[in-house]
């Protein structure tokens, strides 16, 4: 009755359907094949794409790192990782024992204000849970930049604790420059969508290439397109020409909204990151093995399959910032020097029970019903443990256990010099082992411990970022007969000193030592897991001793040196009345691992940026003493200092 369809309409309509099912499968395999040359992405996949966008002023270049071959002293299988910054990727177990060929290689991004400093680690991979760190190097990749040849390199690897060699690392590196890397990208892009191999793209290829993009305004108008991109009108688009075309119209109207490779929404029209994040997003394209990414740390990435079961079953995780509570299964802090991501060694043991004490309030209730003079107990018989001549033995063990973290060619004396464990723990370094920032001008603050930092401008960013302890307050660290109210919202400083750090503390500032108060209390650890707990405060609550010290350009500045548990002593150089130049030692901590927390009157200093940027993420930085802390507000805002860090 005029309402039905025809046959041959119906068969129209199905041929229509078809024809469009067909397409779309074309498009999705084409995009499965974006994905297949996007190798070694580990668990996060945008783990080797920046998350900000890059100004041209700020970028450097895409370095390829690759790394050929090694010759090692041992006859293991190992792997290797590369660190850089917060990205870490590994190369796949070598399949040889004496002189294996990796040729694994990887793109980094490289900004002039980010870290140049890659570390190689080598591990060898003959344990189930736990490779062993054999050796490291450190490459400057920035330095490549001057450099016309890519030729290999070879490089020597170094025992993680002695300036020993262990083997040899043989790498090379290229930096491309924007427009090398534009053109890679092309050749990224027809390596996949050439189906033909020819070098070009047939109008077919173009369409289907066009679709992939997810620009719906550019898939309506891809006869126009490919008519502008076909220059000398031999009716295909070369290499050259597709190149052109993405320049032109990234610039006017982008033809790229969607990543073909790992599917994110390009929101911003800009030709640089866009460039920047499709070219990292596909494998390098040389047939070599590709690093797998997705880790944090070189840790991370180098543990051993019960390890990986144990992540994949969620008893362990690794994210950037401290989690409070009994999340926090790593702590990850960020090296200052060379930008990079670290994990700090706590026994897994010592991990659990702080977690049952510091973040139960069970735990907390053992705390007033005598473990508080427990602690203080084990404190006083562990020190008279480590002052012992039999405790000189537990020397080589814990040198060995944090050998990637304590370098003994800075040490004073040789280890055969300590007659006991304590000896060693309040060791000195050698003069010149740690430079002291701007020494000669004293409107410049320095760090004052080798230890993990955390800055923030008032005692409020403090309880935000960090410290959860719900009575916390700078009038209790203090206590009355310090603090003023110049104090109370003041710029606060942390210094974490873990068990394998050097002991000893120094001056932050230069002037002069007006008093010291002692104020007795507990011996909490002072780990993070402990300052985060909501049950207890650890700044407030600990035995500390706080000396006042008189400056001309900080005014007065609060330097208190905290107990914890095992370092019950806290012993000092100096005395009331002494004038003390910055970077000039000023006490140490017998055995253990304790804090040191300074506190500026308010306005007195500004905290060099990146330690406040950290500090807001909930990250550590790792810092050694002398390294440049802030500078005072005296100073001109636009005062320029030199790169201490």
């Amino acid at each position: 009755m005029g309402h039905g369809t025809s046959k041959n309409e119906a068969l129209e309509l199905e041929e229509s359907t078809d024809s469009s099912r067909s397409k779309s499968s074309r498009i999705e395999k084409l995009r499965q094949r974006f994905h297949l040359h996007r190798h070694g992405s580990g668990s996060n996949p945008k783990s080797n794409l920046s998350n900000q966008l890059l100004k041209e002023e700020d970028f450097v270049g895409i370095a390829l790192l690759r790394l050929i071959r090694a010759e090692m002293k041992f006859k293991d299988k190992w792997l290797s990782c590369v660190s850089l910054g917060e990205q870490t990727f590994r190369t796949e177990i070598s399949d040889q024992t004496d002189k294996p060929v990796w040729n694994s290689e990887k793109k980094l991004l490289l900004e002039k204000k980010g870290a140049h400093v890659a570390r190689i680690s080598v591990f060898e991979t003959n344990r189930l849970s736990k490779n062993n760190l054999i050796g490291y190097c450190e490459i400057n990749l920035a330095e490549f930049i001057t450099q016309e040849s890519d030729s290999e390199m070879k490089v020597d690897l170094k025992d993680p604790s002695a300036a020993t060699v262990v083997g040899s690392i043989y790498i090379s590196c290229s930096i491309e420059d924007p427009i090398e890397t534009e053109k890679s990208f092309v050749r990224r892009i027809l390596s996949i969508v050439d189906y033909n191999e020819d070098g070009t793209l047939s109008f077919a290829e173009f369409s289907d290439l066009i679709d992939a993009f997810g620009n719906q305004l550019a898939a309506n108008t891809k006869e126009e397109l490919f008519k502008e991109a076909d220059e000398d009108g031999n009716g295909v688009v070369s290499m050259d020409e597709l190149a052109m075309l993405l320049v032109v119209q990234q610039e006017k109207d982008p033809l790229i909204n969607c990543c073909p490779v790992c599917g994110e929404i390009l929101k911003v029209s800009d030709r640089l990151n866009t460039m920047i994040h499709l070219n990292l997003c596909f494998d390098e394209g040389t047939g070599n093995q590709v690093m797998t990414g997705g880790f944090l740390t070189d840790k991370q990435a180098s543990n051993g399959w019960m390890f990986k079961v144990s992540e994949w079953a969620h008893f362990s995780s690794y994210e950037v910032g401290l989690r409070s509570g009994s999340g926090a299964s790593h702590i990850l802090v960020f090296e200052r020097r060379t930008k990079r991501l670290v994990e700090e060694i706590i026994d897994a043991k010592i991990i659990l029970s702080m977690r049952a004490i510091y973040q139960s309030k069970f735990g907390l209730g053992l705390m007033d019903k005598g473990a508080k003079e427990l602690l203080q107990s084990i404190s006083e018989k562990q020190g008279r443990k480590m002052d012992s001549v039999e405790s000189a033995k537990d020397i080589p063990k814990f040198v060995d256990m944090f050998k990637d973290q304590i370098n003994l060619s800075e040490v004073k004396c040789p280890l055969e010099n300590f007659k006991t464990f304590n000896e060693f723990f309040i060791r000195e370094l050698k003069p010149g082992a740690r430079p002291i920032a701007c020494m000669e001008r004293d409107d410049v603050a320095i760090c004052a411990a080798d230890s993990r930092l955390m800055a923030f401008k008032t005692t409020t960013d403090c309880l935000r970022f960090w410290i959860k302890g719900r009575k916390f307050s700078v009038q209790g660290l203090l206590g009355a007969e310090v603090c003023s109210s110049s104090f109370v919202d003041g710029t606060l400083v942390i210094f974490r000193l873990a068990p394998q750090d050097y002991h000893r503390f120094h001056f932050p500032v230069s002037g002069t030592i007006e008093k010291f108060v002692e104020i007795p209390g507990c011996l909490y650890t002072v780990n993070p897991i402990a300052v985060n707990s909501k049950y207890c405060n650890v700044f407030t609550e600990n035995k500390r001793v706080i000396a006042l010290i008189s400056t001309a350009d900080f005014g007065k500045v609060a330097f208190v040196a905290i107990g914890a548990t095992m370092v019950g002593s806290i012993t000092f150089s100096k005395k009331e009345g002494d004038h003390v130049k910055k970077g000039d030692e000023f006490g140490y901590f017998s055995f253990g691992g304790s804090t040191v927390i300074c506190v500026f009157e308010k306005d007195t200093i500004k905290i060099d940026n990146d330690l406040l940027e950290n500090s807001a993420r909930s990250l550590e930085t790792l810092v050694s003493v002398g390294m440049s802390l802030g500078i005072s507000t005296k100073i001109p805002a636009d005062s320029e200092l030199p790169d201490t860090q």
